[in-house]
């Protein structure tokens, strides 16, 4: 399960890393939590597959399938399992026809240790942003107004997050962010091969505070190496 990440990155190395341009600042976040704004690329409406059809947008984080009838649903679907996303209700439609890059450039995960857990800031080797796999949706209320939101999929851990957490989120290489947004690719076999740990000597993980714990934290003290 992934269920905090960060995106330090400014705007400007985003848009290097994933050919989309026109896009506003940001301020920087280093302890985002399920239900609030994710940054996400996909492919604007009616583009072709080309880099120049991406877009950056804000997606809740959480999926509300178009068929709920309580968005509170979202809460809980934050992670899809890669293994299954293809065959369950909430995730089969959208493993089809919307998938996305969310941007993240560090997620966490705790390990046990003892009767506590420590969080661990899991991140690239050059600190550069990377993309989890994600799937996005659209739902409706009753006044029509919209929300779209968004779901990570995950896979078996590799050798660096093992021995933290069984489970990572999946990270689409670049290279394959043209195949993961393609919509005209419509079947899961076709993807299985872009569901897999990302390479665990690209990537680096150490122990960090207490701070990480609360939602409400959200500054760079989040991301300080535990002494």
């Amino acid at each position: 399960m992934c269920g905090r990440f960060t995106l330090r990155a400014p705007a400007s190395v985003v848009a290097e890393q994933f050919s989309v341009f026109e896009i506003e600042p940001w301020k920087a976040r280093y302890n985002i939590a399920p239900s609030q704004p994710v940054a996400a690329v996909r492919l604007a409406a009616g583009r072709a597959k080309a880099m120049a059809g991406r877009e950056l947008v804000w997606l809740r984080w959480g999926l509300i399938p178009s068929w709920a009838s309580d968005p509170a649903i979202g809460n809980r679907l934050i992670n899809a399992r890669a293994e299954t996303a293809a065959a369950k209700p909430a995730f089969r439609a959208a493993m089809r026809q919307r998938r996305c890059l969310v941007v993240a450039d560090g997620f966490y995960e705790w390990q046990r240790a003892g009767k506590r857990k420590v969080p661990h800031l899991i991140r690239m080797r050059d600190d550069r942003p990377f993309g989890f796999a994600g799937l996005w949706e659209v739902w409706e209320g009753p006044d029509h107004s919209a929300i779209e939101s968004c779901t990570l999929l995950t896979t078996e851990a590799n050798d660096v997050v093992r021995p933290i957490h069984d489970r990572m989120p999946v990270i689409i290489a670049p290279s394959d962010y043209d195949r993961w947004l393609d919509p005209g690719v419509t079947r899961s076999e076709e993807l299985i091969s872009l569901l897999r740990p990302y390479p665990s000597d690209r990537m680096t993980a150490c122990a960090v505070g207490a701070l990480v714990n609360s939602p409400a934290n959200d500054d760079p003290g989040c991301v300080e190496p535990l002494a």
